[in-house]
């Protein structure tokens, strides 16, 4: 198995003594390269905290992480940020994209923020696999909320990453537009050879997904492998 992201003993907790809060508990987890998982749970069971550590969006208390064979979890914070720029995308409930900012300028920010040049050629690829080419000159509040998904996504995949992290990407969507979103984020990440790492509640969504992680209490439970 060629893992691209692996975690050892991962510990994440909030507080200290009687007010002490265990979201992870002991959580040891390989995500091999070019597969779709979907991590699954109840609310409050740990399923975001661990995805934005894998995402090194926040610190664990105790194990390691791994991304690529690289320690993550000793790294300083210039080095985390360089991290998250080059080899990991992000795709959020709440789109956060920059309303000021067109949407081609959107797009192209974390290539940007890196001071390096984009390749042109894949972006467009991205462009027009999400069918968002005639908005390019649009804002963000001139679109609708599947629209600004798709800008969100097209964001996540601009600077090639090894891995694309979802939150809960359909959480403000309807029905309709979320299938098109799910589907969207699983043709992109096929078609652009990305490892992908959902988070959801919805089971329908979770059911698109290759492998299906389930965690309870901050531990996870099972994983079932749905390509065999």
């Amino acid at each position: 198995m060629n893992a691209v992201l692996k975690t050892e003993h991962l510990e994440k907790v909030y507080g200290s003594g009687e007010l002490s809060v265990h979201a992870l508990r002991d959580v040891n987890l390989e995500i091999e390269d070019g597969f779709f998982y979907a991590i699954i749970g109840k609310s409050g069971s740990g399923k975001s905290t661990l995805l934005h550590i894998l995402g090194g969006l926040d610190k664990p208390t105790g194990g390691d992480i791994y991304l690529e064979g690289k320690k993550v979890s000793d790294m300083k914070e210039r080095e985390l940020a360089l991290l998250r720029r080059r080899r990991i995308g992000f795709v959020f409930q709440s789109f956060n994209l920059l309303d000021e900012h067109t949407v081609l300028d959107n797009i192209l920010l974390p290539v940007d923020l890196d001071g390096t040049k984009p390749d042109m050629e894949y972006v467009d690829q991205v462009i027009n696999a999400l069918g968002i080419r005639e908005k390019l000159s649009y804002y963000p509040d001139e679109l609708s909320g599947g629209q600004r998904q798709r800008v969100a996504i097209a964001r996540a995949l601009a600077s090639k990453p090894a891995i694309l992290l979802a939150d809960e990407p359909t959480g403000n969507l309807d029905d309709k537009t979320s299938k098109e979103v799910m589907a969207l984020l699983k043709k992109s990440a096929k078609e652009f050879g990305q490892t992908m790492i959902l988070v959801t509640h919805d089971m329908e969504a979770a059911e698109q997904a290759d492998r299906i992680i389930t965690i309870s209490d901050g531990q996870i439970v099972s994983i079932t492998d749905r390509t065999e």
